[in-house]
């Protein structure tokens, strides 16, 4: 599937055609309001990432002309703005999503796919490793079927382990993934929160299934026992 990204900060334009494209996506970039409008009413799009604050035509102006003509191509609007004016003036002229800058990789590409789905395909709601057990639905998880309590943010970090497990993660792709791709890398964030879910998934036996892998990252261990 093609999708078209419409954002002028080059880093994060860049940052995002990268995730897209490593999750088997063409992609095509725009870095203005004009040329955005140009290649959304092309037709060749099976979705659009558009920023608001764009040169030339702003992202509303994009989308109005792009509503005017297709109804039916999904758009996802990205902006440093956290206004609620903002979100609703998007919604309201047609976005069918709408995402908050910085933002985290793996959320993006999780919208990207509800877009995209197809009424007939099926989703994998659960993701299993070991006695791992992960709704991302209902956003439970279990382990060894006892019921494990997680924040928001420790629920996000565990399903990115979990959806590469016996892989050696390193910081950068963590933080990117979870916490956005503009967040600080010398930041100490990651091993605080590393350490709350060890805490919390650590069974009986004090054994914890997050292993760290020196200089090099964190992993998921996979275990048949």
């Amino acid at each position: 599937m093609h999708i078209l990204v419409v954002e002028d900060e080059p880093d994060i334009a860049d940052f995002v055609r990268r995730s897209l494209e490593a999750a088997g996506y063409a992609v095509t970039c725009a870095a203005d309001g004009d040329g955005g409008a140009r290649e959304a009413l092309s037709g060749e799009y099976a979705l659009i990432l558009l920023d608001i604050m764009l040169p030339g035509r702003s992202g509303l102006e994009v989308l109005d002309a792009l509503r005017a003509r297709d109804r039916e191509t999904p758009v996802i609007m990205l902006t440093a703005k956290a206004e609620i004016d903002d979100k609703v003036a998007g919604l309201d002229r047609g976005a069918n999503d709408y995402m908050i800058k910085p933002f985290s990789i793996d959320e993006l590409l999780a919208r990207v796919r509800a877009q995209l789905r197809q009424p007939h395909q099926s989703v994998a709601d659960i993701l299993e490793v070991g006695d791992l057990t992960l709704h991302l639905t209902t956003r439970t998880v279990e382990r060894g079927g006892v019921d494990v309590k997680l924040t928001a943010r420790e629920f996000e970090l565990l399903a990115y382990l979990m959806r590469h497990p016996g892989q050696v993660l390193s910081r950068t792709q963590i933080l990117n993934s979870v916490w956005g791709y503009d967040h600080d890398p010398g930041t100490n964030v990651l091993d605080v929160y590393m350490s709350y879910l060890r805490s919390k998934l650590r069974s009986e036996s004090g054994e914890a299934p997050i292993e760290t892998v020196r200089n090099a990252g964190y992993r998921l261990a996979v275990r048949s026992d």
